[in-house]
């Protein structure tokens, strides 16, 4: 009858606790987390986290990247995520990099939405505009050897063709 031959396990020693932000708080600066988060205030900058959740009066400016997203608030910035989820009440102006993406109805969107393979990753093959501007010899005109420019005119290139896909796909949205 009490027998101790059922104990529960003991939590996992390297999953990291839930952590919330409460409102009437601002951070200034990236978070970064290896579990949950909740986000109930203003954020001005990146947050990363495997799971988070961004409460209906909350804002973050900045990227978002995690492997599940759930808007309820504010976010102006790219969002990378395995799975996204907004809320009636969720406002985004970016670019959605997703590989499930639910929208409840009412939910205000101004950007692109993007399936992507994984998406936590892809911002480092897609983002030429970063390799360009932390080239130095790319973005001054002065170059070391012939391939750094060539590579940064090849980057060019890119983002100008993707610039065009983008447009073209808005004009017949």
């Amino acid at each position: 009858m009490f027998s101790n031959s059922k104990k529960t396990p003991p939590p996992s020693a390297n999953k990291a606790p839930p952590s919330l932000l409460s409102a009437g708080l601002t951070v200034n600066g990236d978070l970064h987390s290896e579990g949950e988060v909740q986000i109930d205030c203003q954020v001005n900058g990146d947050v990363t986290a495997m799971r988070l959740a961004i409460g209906e009066n909350a804002r973050v400016v900045g990227e978002v990247v995690a492997d599940h997203v759930l808007i309820r608030g504010e976010v102006t910035g790219r969002i990378r995520a395995k799975s996204v989820e907004l809320d009636k009440t969720a406002r985004v102006r970016g670019d959605i990099w997703h590989e499930l993406l639910s929208i409840a109805a009412g939910a205000k969107i101004e950007g692109l939405c993007k399936f992507a393979e994984n998406p936590r990753e892809a911002a480092a093959k897609f983002s030429v505009v970063t390799a360009i501007t932390n080239n130095g010899a790319a973005t001054n005109g002065s170059s070391a050897n012939g391939s750094s420019e060539a590579k940064a005119d090849k980057a060019e290139s890119k983002l100008a063709k993707s610039d065009h896909k983008a447009e073209a796909l808005r004009a017949t949205s």
